[in-house]
């Protein structure tokens, strides 16, 4: 059986109590943690690969990203109280 691969995106974000907080937006409740961005990146890969392995065994379907994605913060203003 050939190789497949998936490509996704990755959200790290900086977590309070230090260390990263990663989440991939295309995989519903797909949520992991690493003390540095390279420990979290490494989570994200085995979180991913768990949860499509989960898919697989269940026979539901593997989520694709369509397109590139798009990402930007928006600063959101408002008046004093």
């Amino acid at each position: 059986m050939a190789d497949v691969e998936y490509r996704y995106t990755v959200v790290y974000e900086p977590a309070e109590e230090g260390g990263y907080v990663v989440t991939v937006p295309v995989l519903p409740g797909l949520v992991t943690e690493g003390d540095t961005l390279a420990e979290a990146r490494a989570m994200a890969e085995d979180a991913i690969r768990g949860y499509i392995e989960s898919l697989r065994k269940h026979g539901e379907a593997i989520p694709i990203e369509q397109g590139e994605p798009i990402t930007e913060r928006i600063l959101v203003s408002f008046s004093g109280s």
